[in-house]
């Protein structure tokens, strides 16, 4: 009986790990970039430099997102942001504030991976979300993944939805009332594989086998 329950519980871990995902956030923009992620804490991108992140297996609620035009004060903590402020902190424990573009993921369920780009808390960073290039893990999804890569986006928002450093989004927080003349046909227009309200998941949830590597990056 043991030895039944040793060969389960490796049988458990292999699972596990099998179903763990690895992340590299990298930034292409010709500005800094503030990534955070939930799970995975923080970090500072300059142009060109990439952030791995090893997510747990069975992470069912997964989020990376960008902030921009942040510093540092003297104590070394990471100061006001334009936007995704977060709490002033470099490792965030929430979402941080609208106006960000936020990747979203959830590893393994049913067997396969889901992700998306969502605008529901507005934009202010072009990013793709793809399985990683090599690997073969690309190949095994039914199509590649999301992404929003105009850089204009922010300058042609409505003049209601401009924030500073991005567009907000009217529908933020109102997922009962929220559908596609709310404002949002805006964002779809301009990044079509997105969410860009709430109940927006046709078309937009990707999905690939459990255990694909990803590849999150802003500017693409």
């Amino acid at each position: 009986m043991a030895s039944v329950l040793r060969v389960l519980a490796l049988l458990l871990v292999a699972a596990a790990v099998a179903d763990a995902a690895s992340i590299v956030v990298t930034n292409k923009c010709a500005y800094t970039v503030w990534p955070a992620a939930l799970p995975g804490g923080g970090t500072v991108l300059n142009t060109g430099e990439s952030w791995p992140i090893d997510v747990p297996a069975g992470t069912r609620s997964g989020r990376v997102w960008g902030r921009t035009g942040c510093g540092f004060v003297t104590n070394g903590t990471l100061g006001q942001c334009q936007t995704g402020d977060c709490g002033g902190t470099l490792a965030c424990s929430k979402v941080g504030f609208e106006p960000i573009t936020l990747a979203e993921y959830s590893l393994g369920g049913t067997g396969a991976d889901r992700f998306d780009i969502s605008l529901v808390h507005g934009f202010n960073a072009p990013m793709s979300f793809l399985p990683a290039s090599g690997g073969g893990g690309g190949a095994r999804c039914g199509r590649g993944g999301p992404s929003c890569p105009v850089q204009e986006i922010t300058f042609d928002c409505p003049s209601e939805q401009r924030r500073v450093a991005g567009c907000g989004n009217p529908c933020d927080g109102k997922s009962s009332s929220c559908g596609p003349n709310n404002g949002t046909e805006y964002f779809k227009k301009a990044c079509p594989q997105t969410i860009t309200y709430p109940r927006d998941t046709t078309n937009t949830v990707f999905t690939c086998p459990a255990g694909t590597s990803y590849e999150i990056t802003f500017c693409p």
